[in-house]
């Protein structure tokens, strides 16, 4: 954010009333040039829409609008089953559940079957499904393929997320799905979180040594994603074959194993993208925070601040301080709970009352921090506030 825009958008706030920090601001047209830009980059392939990267409906809704974009990746059950409820359709629960209360209300519910898919990767979820509702209806399920890349024995990178790596495995839980009464397998999925989900950009040793890594792991994983495809292929009618995130989509989207590619963190472009090397979303989600005191003449002090984002811990979890340039963090204290000091020279002329401008490291966790975005757009060459859109929490909803 330069100067000249952080003045339009100070401007634009006081216009609309908004003076209450912290508050979270949505550019709009941010967010089209990003979808704009996912689409192109994802070749021709459909694009599911991860909500637990927006987890606001009246933007996943946005989303859904574009070109190119079909279906929601959900974070959990409880979650897909109150977006059906609002209408939302074709909805991929991303990760296995263990939530009877939610599969009970599931199973009993003729338009929720039809709308939401359960992830499962073990014979255990089926059986905690059976238990949870007897005798249910059919149940709509896809298999999750571990994606990771493991070339040698004791060497990992990706996350820990399914046991099933090979086309064997994956179509042994096949045979299992369509030989029980009450499940119809639908889908494959497959995330490569150590291609999406890694910052590669920079001359470091390190981030050189990731590169090489995700070419390789891309290679390795078209083949065995294929192989897996094939095997389930054999078993069962696929509507869908779901990979890829954000970080992938040009890996991803050429597999012709692959129907469906998923997306979340782009369309707002968070701090940690900064780190890419092959793609820049356009940051489109900020967050301001109050100056409240002045302990020195280089120094400013923020109420709040300390969102730090999930993952393993370090510098590239804190927000990124996007406005005025010139501030970092106090070395000692970082991103806190109750305050956050910012130094540096740009420190010298804040006052009491003005507004620092921050970026989440992640996308979707600033909407458990705030009830609402306040949502801005270019109308006539002007930078204006033009809604107001509630988070999940602002509508009193806890994906968890």
């Amino acid at each position: 954010m330069d100067d000249r825009v952080a003045e339009e958008l100070a401007a634009a706030l006081d216009d609309a009333g908004l003076t209450r920090r912290p508050l979270a601001v949505l550019d709009l047209d941010a967010v089209d040039d990003n979808l704009a830009d996912l689409r192109r980059r994802a070749a021709g392939k459909p694009i599911r829409v991860a909500s637990k990267s927006l987890r606001v409906r009246r933007l996943l809704e946005h989303a859904l609008k574009a070109d190119g974009y079909a279906g929601t990746l959900a974070f959990t059950l409880n979650e897909a089953l109150w977006l059906a409820a609002t209408g939302v359709r074709d909805l991929v629960v991303a990760y296995p559940t263990a939530d009877a209360d939610a599969l009970r209300q599931l199973a009993a519910d003729d338009e929720a079957r039809a709308a939401i898919t359960l992830m499962i990767d073990s014979p255990q979820h089926l059986d905690l499904i059976d238990g949870a509702a007897p005798g249910h209806a059919e149940l709509r399920v896809a298999i999750e393929l571990d994606a990771a890349y493991a070339p040698m024995r004791g060497v990992r990178f990706g996350a820990l997320r399914s046991p099933l790596r090979t086309a064997d495995a994956v179509a042994g839980l096949a045979r299992d799905v369509v030989s029980r009464p009450g499940f119809r397998l639908v889908g494959l999925m497959a995330y490569e979180g150590q291609i999406a989900g890694v910052a590669d950009s920079g001359a470091s040793a390190y981030r050189r040594a990731v590169r090489q890594m995700k070419v390789r792991s891309a290679r390795e994983l078209a083949v065995r994603r294929a192989a897996a495809v094939d095997a389930v292929r054999r078993i069962a009618d696929l509507e869908f074959v779901n990979g890829g995130g954000t970080g992938s989509l040009e890996t991803t989207g050429v597999e012709t194993a692959v129907t469906e590619v998923a997306v979340g963190s782009g369309v707002v472009g968070p701090g940690l993208f900064d780190g890419y090397r092959g793609f820049r979303p356009t940051p489109a989600l900020h967050f301001g925070l109050n100056v409240v005191r002045r302990p020195g003449p280089l120094v400013a002090t923020l109420l709040g601040g300390g969102w730090i984002a999930s993952g393993p811990p370090g510098r590239d979890r804190l927000p990124t301080i996007a406005w005025p340039a010139g501030l970092r963090y106090a070395p000692d204290e970082a991103a806190g709970e109750v305050q956050t000091p910012v130094i540096g020279p740009a420190a010298a002329r804040l006052r009491v009352g003005d507004t620092v401008w921050l970026r989440h490291a992640k996308a979707g966790e600033l909407a458990e921090r705030v009830a609402s975005y306040a949502v801005v757009r270019r109308v006539d060459g002007a930078l204006r506030v033009v809604d107001e859109w509630p988070t999940y929490r602002g509508e009193g909803i806890v994906t968890l």
